[in-house]
């Protein structure tokens, strides 16, 4: 008998994981390719789709897949993805539809990827036992997911947490996104790899603008700069929800030493009871232990209580 798997696809704006994992959500293989968004998103999704189809066929030739789980930059319907501004066209495409035309007759749940990540974090993670918590995403975009009763809040609309179009400054008020700078525009990595290519007169990523940082004047007031932006909207976040930890992932982890500290500092500053502050258990797929999760569920199977560890 062929024994059932599960697929678990992360399409990110820099890179596209995916993985395969058996039912109670152990990883039996992985693979992560470049988006490529340069080259555009439809070229980038079938890409994904593809590498996800060449990875069950070597990871699981003789499986039978029960579920896909998908989770996206952007908040994902069949025909659309809505607010994915950091991927030129991804808003566009029909996410849920290809993804069903690629797996055909297979059960499909669909995700935003940083309110997966928070769901992996509150079942194995850093986020487990606190309520609340906040999930802060610092990666290509920035994003949050709010953690209450051990649930990731969705919002009204499934919008719960995109502090990326928050207000920046008062002078922001009544004004529409499309006519102003939103956060994410001056705070995500994508913003400060393009900021510090134009200040820095080379193409730098994000990574590099925090690694000069420590001895080019130009990269350190970049980073501060970001630094401050960033603690600001989530001191204030945290003085509203009071949680009881914040945990950190996303590609910009890897500048933690040089983004926590200030972070900590604001905190102890100005909440009036500073929440923990941690790097997640999963910095840098959690997203993706996320969609493979939103598979096991489609499967109708239960998780295991050592999933992914």
């Amino acid at each position: 008998m062929p024994t059932p798997v599960v697929l678990g696809l992360d399409f990110g704006g820099t890179k596209i994981a995916v993985a395969v994992g058996d039912l109670s959500g152990r990883r039996l293989g992985t693979t992560t390719i470049d988006s490529l968004a340069e080259a555009g998103a439809e070229a980038a999704m079938r890409r994904g789709l593809t590498a996800a189809q060449e990875l069950l066929t070597e990871v699981a030739p003789d499986g039978e897949l029960a579920a896909v789980g998908a989770a996206t930059l952007g908040i994902p319907y069949d025909d659309h993805v809505e607010l994915a501004p950091t991927f030129p066209g991804w808003g566009e495409l029909p996410f849920g539809r290809m993804v069903r035309e690629a797996f055909p007759d297979i059960p499909v749940l669909l995700g935003t990827d940083v309110k997966a990540a928070a769901a992996a974090e509150v079942r194995w993670g850093a986020l487990a036992g606190c309520d609340p918590g906040i999930y802060l995403n610092l990666g290509t975009g920035l994003a949050v997911a709010i953690v209450a009763g051990g649930t990731v809040i969705s919002g009204a609309h499934r919008a719960s947490g995109e502090i990326a179009y928050n207000l920046r400054t008062a002078a922001d008020v009544w004004i529409e996104p499309a006519q102003r700078t939103i956060l994410e525009d001056v705070v995500s990595g994508q913003a400060l790899e393009a900021t510090g290519s134009n200040r820095l007169g080379q193409r730098v990523s994000a990574a590099d603008v925090f690694t000069r940082s420590a001895t080019q004047p130009d990269a350190a007031v970049l980073t501060e700069q970001f630094n401050r932006e960033l603690a600001m909207h989530v001191v204030n976040l945290a003085i509203a929800l009071d949680p009881a930890r914040i945990v950190v992932g996303g590609g910009l982890v890897g500048s933690w030493d040089r983004i926590g500290p200030e972070l900590r500092r604001a905190l102890d500053a100005a909440v009036p009871f500073p929440p923990e502050l941690e790097l997640a258990r999963f910095p840098s797929d959690a997203p993706l232990v996320g969609a493979l999760a939103l598979g096991v569920e489609a499967a109708g199977a239960v998780l295991g209580a050592e999933a992914f560890a």
